[in-house]
């Protein structure tokens, strides 16, 4: 029997429905399960995504033909059942089940176990296949509490102040940001500044309703640091990592320099990025989640993608899986 979800050169094809997941070339019908560049990219003629991912959709995309469900809300595609359900990556990330010709298949999207108070959690979907990601899939991969992450930031932060100096914390602006402020709320005292491409995508999350810490544009500040105010000694700044080594950074006189990533796990990334500090948050899964999602799923067949797959495949063939890999355009979180 041929496969569901099959590669072509677009993208991840559903011959039964007619439509991609996440192409990444333009095609009539793409059903994107989240905004991130290269799961959401512009050309499609039409787009089938989550209700709550649609306004990141539309400050991603702008006005496009947009079809909007609910989670778990099944619609139909040529002769394919399709519904989409939390994946708990960034606000509005879905997988996307697919049932045809009697199998039930799920394409993961970019997904996380760890809880997230931006997002909805990971719902297991029972399935035939399991298209996962696998970003982080080695088993050094393993994520500390968000909530200890956001009080080392703070501590940070506090240490810098000591030494009349600004905590620049890079992070990516969408869904990365937005945690790490939602994490902070209940521990910081004061706003954080936001470099302006870090803001856009923070006022679509606080349109949606969700509660994250206090901030405010640098950008607004500079006028009162020129008049003689704040030269954000003491403070936290987040900006996009693409800041980094950027002429932006001129207007602060003393800083230290954060990195906020799964990436950060290994301290020789933080080396090469000529970090000060790092602080490990991912919106993926680490390696016990991606094991266990696996295994809650009950799938016989899994393809793994989006990563360094190997040590993934061979610890699920070892344990009776059938797994391969499959190679996509997806790229890691940064």
């Amino acid at each position: 029997m041929p496969d569901i979800v099959q590669l072509r050169p677009e993208g991840l094809y559903c011959p039964a429905g007619q439509f991609y997941v996440d192409p990444w070339r333009p095609v009539s019908t793409a059903v994107v399960t989240h905004g991130h560049g290269d799961h959401a990219r512009s050309g499609m003629g039409r787009y089938y995504t989550s209700r709550e991912g649609l306004p990141i959709l539309q400050w991603r995309l702008g006005e496009q033909d947009y079809r909007a469900y609910d989670y778990g809300e099944a619609f139909t595609l040529g002769d394919a059942r399709v519904s989409l359900h939390p994946a708990g990556h960034v606000m509005g990330s879905a997988q996307v089940r697919i049932e045809a010709d009697g199998q039930v298949w799920v394409v993961s999207g970019d997904y996380k176990r760890q809880p997230d108070p931006t997002c909805r959690p990971f719902e297991v979907v029972p399935c035939d296949t399991f298209i996962t990601e696998a970003t982080f899939g080695l088993p050094i991969y393993r994520w500390p509490a968000a909530a200890d992450v956001a009080r080392e930031i703070v501590q940070w932060r506090d240490q810098c102040a000591a030494r009349g100096e600004v905590a620049i914390l890079y992070c990516y602006a969408l869904g990365k940001a937005q945690r790490v402020l939602a994490e902070l709320a209940p521990h910081i005292d004061r706003p954080v500044y936001l470099h302006g491409a870090i803001a856009a995508g923070v006022e679509v999350y606080r349109q949606a309703g969700i509660a994250m810490a206090d901030t405010a544009l640098v950008m607004e500040t500079d006028g009162a640091a020129r008049a003689g105010g704040t030269n954000f000694a003491g403070e936290l700044v987040m900006a996009p990592p693409s800041a980094a080594g950027s002429p932006w950074l001129r207007r602060f006189r003393k800083a230290q320099q954060g990195y906020v990533s799964g990436w950060m796990r290994l301290r020789g990334n933080r080396r090469r990025r000529n970090m000060d500090r790092g602080f490990v948050v991912s919106d993926h899964a680490d390696w016990p989640g991606l094991l266990r999602t696996i295994r809650e799923t009950g799938a016989s067949r899994v393809i793994a993608t989006h990563g360094d797959t190997r040590a993934l495949v061979r610890t699920l063939n070892e344990a009776g899986v059938a797994a391969e890999t499959l190679v996509t355009q997806f790229e890691d979180e940064e």
